[in-house]
């Protein structure tokens, strides 16, 4: 008698887009702005790159043919204006973050680095010169570049930074320690923020990772982000020439230009991670059998699912309010600490409730909330923590600057 044996548990399958927009926000795109995303979503759809990822995540390694990729298909850029390329609006640019970000937070990442910060340091403070000479390369993926402003012991007070630049004959000398720097290590260029000369400002510098004095080692042992690599760095009298120096780069404000327009991309990014986990559940409810019928027929995870699609909506609206305010030239400050300090915190939310509705299986790589989960976490901290974002708000509010 052959003995039968228990049913496998099947291979469920909860990585598809379900292209979740209850409230119709994305209903009106403009041609242009949706034939971005939808470039972003060709790309996270390429058939090898989502087990790519995973296999990265997983492994701690940094997927560096991926760059060569997402240059390739015009994705690094984050909206970063390069002449000879198409101009992209911050809701084409956002709305391509989302798309990355449900693919995964270290990919979207490396965008919001690369493009976001790196390039946008170039064109908004940088010489001609130093646009044609960079730019280009960076939006091909050719060259990579890292932004360097957090120090070890400066994360939130970045104004109080302390890495210095001495004048010395024919450009600058720069001296102290940088930390989570993403692309610091990756052999390219990084533009690094010190204090110095007789003013005491804050500047600008593109320095060239194979200069003498660099020395950059890979953050390891992170729970978060593990497909990309941070750095911390140690300049050791790094020489920077004048012509590598930033000219519109002279006090913190310019830094913090840069700071600003990258901050709703941020919150893109949590709303992209939220959307994975949210499609992840339901796809994962709907296939999982428990009590002989599917997990979606029971009341408490409807319940569950409709609170996480409540969340997930108004940051969608939030985010795409957000970039066409700041398209129109119209977003200020505080807006953009609202849209980010608003998308993390419900991104985890809807992380923490996919996980669970998941139960063990929410814990592996192979079914999305996992990374997903722990990557929020770097979200919910990093271009700025919840309690900073909710101090910028709150001295809107009151009028009262409460930092310190």
């Amino acid at each position: 008698m052959t003995e039968t044996l228990p049913t496998a548990e099947p291979d469920y399958s909860v990585q598809n887009p379900l292209d979740t927009d209850f409230y119709l926000a994305f209903a009106d795109l403009s041609a242009d702005d949706r034939a971005v995303w939808e470039r972003a979503r060709a790309f996270a759809l390429e058939p090898d790159v989502l087990p790519r990822v995973r296999e990265a995540w997983d492994r701690h390694e940094y997927p560096t043919e991926l760059v060569a990729r997402l240059g390739a298909a015009d994705l690094l850029r984050d909206g970063v204006t390069v002449e000879g390329m198409p101009e992209v609006s911050r809701v084409a640019a956002g709305l391509a973050a989302m798309e990355l970000s449900r693919l995964d937070g270290s990919i979207a990442t490396i965008v919001a680095v690369q493009g976001g910060l790196a390039m946008r340091s170039i064109e908004l403070c940088g010489s001609e010169e130093q646009k044609s000479e960079h730019l280009p390369a960076m939006a091909r993926g050719e060259l990579l570049g890292a932004f360097a402003l957090t120090e070890p012991t400066h994360g939130s007070d970045a104004v109080s930074l302390e890495t210095r630049a001495e004048r010395v004959d024919g450009g600058w000398r720069l001296h102290g320690h940088k930390k989570w720097i993403g692309n610091g290590a990756a052999g390219g260029i990084t533009v690094v923020w010190a204090r110095g000369g007789d003013d005491e400002k804050v500047r600008g510098f593109v320095v060239r990772q194979e200069s003498e004095g660099y020395a950059a080692e890979v953050i390891k042992g992170k729970i978060a982000l593990r497909a990309i690599d941070q750095a911390h760095i140690t300049l050791d009298g790094v020489f920077v020439p004048d012509a590598d120096v930033l000219p519109d780069a002279r006090s913190f404000k310019d830094t913090s230009r840069v700071l600003f327009a990258t901050r709703v991309g941020v919150a893109w990014l949590a709303v992209g991670a939220a959307l994975g986990c949210y499609e992840a559940a339901v796809q994962y409810a709907q296939q999982r059998v428990q009590f002989g019928r599917p997990l979606a027929a029971s009341q408490s995870i409807q319940t569950r699912l409709a609170a996480m699609l409540s969340d997930l909506t108004q940051s969608q609206l939030l985010v795409l309010r957000a970039a066409r305010l700041e398209d129109e030239g119209r977003l200020t400050g505080p807006m953009a600490s609202m849209a980010k300090f608003s998308a993390t915190r419900a991104a985890r939310r809807i992380a923490a409730d996919a996980r669970d509705l998941l139960g063990g299986n929410g814990i592996l790589i192979e079914h999305e909330v996992a990374r997903h989960f722990a990557d929020i976490e770097a979200m919910h901290t990093y271009e700025g923590t919840e309690t900073v974002q909710g101090l910028i708000i709150g001295r809107e509010i009151t009028g009262i600057g409460a930092f310190v």
